[in-house]
């Protein structure tokens, strides 16, 4: 393909139908679903859109998932670059799942291919396009965060009750209905690496060595290696318990090490394992958007802590803050505010259009749901990323908040919203 000139945007033609009922038809309703994609490109000719030839035709798949031959075709030719836009007869045609949506959408802007449904008004090569599918990718992510919380919290309640709930099995052990049951021929060599390391003073290293000097494997065959023995080490299954985010409970399993040698272990162990650099902090979610109404300068995070907590706060940084009128807001109580004028946003209609389009599904339930939900369940990674999608500056005066809002993000909400604090 030659170089594309700075304004000419390549178009795939992406059709699915579920069932291949009718596709032995002359003109079927792939055909039909491409020939409005067609005229669709055609009138957008002035904007640089340019027809690619190659067909991406899925016949007989289902939209419930991207197994699809044709959609994995379109998805490489999107990654090598030969795809700008990707155009579809509706949104359904290209997924019926918002989480499969979401992972899509994420490619896409990865290798900043836009899409278009020739019949909805979504068209995210444009700004209020992209900014309401952000929304439904956002509480999509949101969707996953829950369900995820949901199998932690069934994984703790079985390790509450002793049960062996998944994982890497541990080394001297197989698994029976949820249960550990020790493995005759592996229990002499954890009792030698645990007295080795706890009683003998060996270093890992050294018992590393040994272990593959003396030919004895790992249970898949592999040489020792100092990760498999640190594993070993700090593992409370040997002690007949089950861990769970730093907790132990006691398991239905019989304990391998007694409890003496294993805290000796653990004693020794930091000497052995490097010590980890800390995280770098996330930025705040309100990062750089925020400004004193009085004089004009940022306002920044701050934290206090107390009672165990952290409490955040915004306060100007001037040259004159001391005296500055503006005082200090709570950055829980202002995300709030803001989180209300998101949800105005969210029942604008070109939202419920788009994922009603998707799911197939009236927006209505999404909607309670968001109602029923506080911004504190989202992390402060995912409310950043929110508030930097639709608010253009927060404007902290002494007697309000201003909240002023990103062009064409929602037609529902005011360019500028006051609130009297």
């Amino acid at each position: 393909m030659t170089e594309k000139s700075r304004k000419q945007m390549f178009c795939a033609v992406y059709t699915r139908k579920s069932v291949e009922d009718g596709l032995e038809q002359e003109f079927n309703s792939l055909d039909a679903q491409r020939e409005a994609a067609e005229n669709y490109i055609a009138s957008q000719r002035d904007n640089g859109w340019t027809l690619l030839p190659k067909r991406y035709d899925d016949g007989g798949y289902s939209g419930g998932n991207t197994n699809r031959p044709a959609l994995k075709e379109l998805l490489a030719d999107c990654a090598s670059g030969l795809v700008d836009v990707v155009v579809v007869y509706k949104i359904d045609r290209l997924s019926r799942s918002i989480r499969d949506f979401a992972e899509l959408s994420a490619k896409f802007d990865k290798w900043n291919v836009s899409f278009c449904s020739v019949t909805q008004d979504i068209n995210t090569a444009t700004s209020a396009g992209r900014m309401v599918l952000n929304i439904l990718v956002t509480f999509a992510q949101y969707e996953r965060e829950i369900i995820g919380e949901r199998i932690r919290d069934k994984m703790r309640a079985m390790r509450r009750r002793g049960l062996w709930c998944g994982g890497n099995i541990p080394f001297g052990y197989r698994v029976e209905d949820h249960h550990l049951v020790p493995c005759p021929t592996e229990i002499p060599i954890v009792e030698r690496i645990f007295n080795e390391f706890a009683t003998a003073g060996r270093k890992v290293w050294q018992i590393v060595g040994e272990l593959n000097a003396d030919g004895i494997k790992t249970r898949r065959g592999f040489r020792w290696t100092k990760r498999n023995l640190l594993s070993i080490l700090s593992n409370c299954a040997y002690i007949g318990k089950v861990g769970c985010k730093g907790e132990m409970f006691t398991g239905n399993h019989a304990p391998m090490i007694s409890q003496e040698i294993w805290e000796a272990a653990q004693t020794l162990l930091p000497t052995e394992v490097k010590v980890r650099k800390p995280q770098e902090r996330m930025p705040p979610p309100l990062n750089d958007l925020v400004i004193c109404g009085h004089c004009g300068t940022p306002m920044h995070e701050y934290s206090i802590h107390k009672n165990g907590l952290n409490y955040y706060y915004y306060r100007c940084i001037g040259d004159s803050a001391e005296n500055c009128p503006t005082k200090e807001i709570p950055a829980k109580r202002l995300e709030k505010l803001i989180w209300s004028f998101l949800g105005a946003g969210l029942h604008e209609p070109n939202v419920s259009v788009m994922y009603e389009a998707i799911t197939g599904q009236k927006a209505d339930g999404f909607l309670k749901w968001f109602d029923a939900i506080s911004i504190s369940a989202l992390s402060r990674n995912k409310r950043g990323q929110l508030f930097h999608e639709i608010i253009d500056n927060v404007r902290i005066s002494p007697s309000q908040v201003e909240i002023e809002i990103k062009a064409d993000c929602f037609a529902a909400c005011p360019p500028i919203a006051r609130e009297t604090h």
